[in-house]
């Protein structure tokens, strides 16, 4: 067996444990700065929303040996100083605000003369903004259903504190992840609403994975002295952990890929949006899971009644169970310590304890072989002889 499954089958058995639950105050410190980060980052910097959310022309140029300073100079020349100029790979991506069909033929005719090169290798994408606000509200609207259904499962198949505790690790993935579009400055586009949904099932995946654990492990628990609830869950997330993490990294290995080759040496945008937003949110949403919503689920569960009667009663046996071990503790030191002081005492006598009992010996009576008389028998009277008198 691998070293990564004798750990993990350690962790199942709890012959080790990591305090996941216990040291849950660490965890929340590190989530609520990393979310300050990402809200003071949408709140300052706000998202660089892509054409389709907010309507404007895209021309996509197709010439390797065009820089994005040269296109630039080719659309102030049209008349488009303000225009956004990006380039992956071997293609440059322009957009404008909304322009009409002859404006769009305009530039495609500037850009053409500027740069050299056919009008046939620049393709124009027009968008309204009317189309734009429809997309918005659409993603929008998804993603409250998405939340809904969420909350309705996890309270149907668990119960409520899970449900609550599985939608604030949600609502961390996806402040998390949009707070890293908004600092990096990254476009969002329709693509990264897709791998934003998609995260979103993911971390939730994760997460009904290891609340199912914290399901079995505390079954019957409040009527039992075993184990805390806190304790139950943090069993179950040491049980799941390296199925967590075996989860994460298949996961992410694919996705690696499809930003390295498909952006680095394809050059294709759509696949940047998508496979960026997966990247980010799966590894968010492999942190919530173990540190955000099995935490955040025990301390709820902690405020019940029967919880805190059940943490009363394993903090008695403990310290009973304690009381009994130091008991035996000193027993055993007693017990030794008498032991010592008689082999002292024995070792203090010396020559004269082997001379004690020399002397029992000499003091016992001797007698000579002949001097042996035998045991007296008691004879009946009939028997005996008569010593011949009367």
């Amino acid at each position: 067996m691998s070293r990564l499954g004798n750990i993990g089958g350690r962790l199942y058995r709890g012959e080790v444990s990591y305090d996941f639950v216990g040291r849950r105050k660490r965890w929340y410190l590190i989530s609520g700065a990393i979310l300050v980060v990402a809200i003071g980052g949408l709140l300052i910097r706000g998202l660089n929303l892509g054409i389709e959310f907010e309507g404007g022309a895209q021309f996509t140029v197709t010439a390797p040996n065009v820089s994005v300073e040269q296109a630039r100079s080719a659309m102030s020349t049209a008349g488009y100083s303000d225009a956004v100029v990006t380039k992956s790979g071997d293609k440059l991506r322009i957009q404008t605000l909304t322009l009409t069909n002859d404006q769009s033929d305009k530039v495609i005719g500037s850009l053409s003369k500027s740069l050299s090169i056919k009008p046939t290798d620049i393709s124009v994408q027009l968008i309204g903004p009317t189309w734009g606000k429809e997309i918005t509200s659409k993603a929008l609207t998804a993603l409250v259903v998405f939340l809904i259904l969420v909350a309705l499962f996890l309270s149907l198949y668990f119960e409520w504190r899970m449900a609550i505790a599985g939608l604030v690790a949600l609502a961390h993935d996806v402040v998390i992840t949009i707070g890293i579009y908004a600092l990096t400055g990254l476009e969002v586009t329709p693509a990264t609403v897709v791998g934003l949904l998609t995260i979103l099932g993911y971390s939730l995946y994760d997460t009904v994975v290891v609340f199912d654990k914290v399901k079995e492990n505390t079954r019957g628990l409040a009527s039992s002295n075993r184990m805390t609830y806190s304790q139950a869950a943090n069993l179950a997330l040491n049980q799941t952990l390296v199925r967590s993490i075996n989860t994460t990294v298949v996961a992410l290995l694919p996705v690696g890929a499809i930003l390295i080759v498909g952006v680095g040496i394809l050059g294709a945008g759509t696949l940047e949006d998508l496979s960026l937003a997966l990247f980010i949110g799966m590894a968010a949403g492999a942190y919530s899971s173990i540190f955000v919503a099995t935490p955040f689920l025990a301390q709820l569960k902690e405020h019940e009644p029967a919880m805190q009667a059940l943490s009363r009663r394993v903090e008695s046996r403990q310290r009973s169970e304690s009381k009994a071990a130091s008991k035996t503790a000193v027993g055993g030191r007693t017990a030794t310590a008498v032991l010592d002081r008689d082999d002292a005492g024995d070792a203090d006598a010396g020559g004269a304890g082997e001379s004690g009992t020399d002397k029992q010996v000499v003091a016992a009576p001797r007698e000579s072989a002949g001097s042996k008389q035998a045991p007296r028998r008691n004879v009946p009277r009939s028997k005996r002889k008569g010593s011949g008198k009367r």
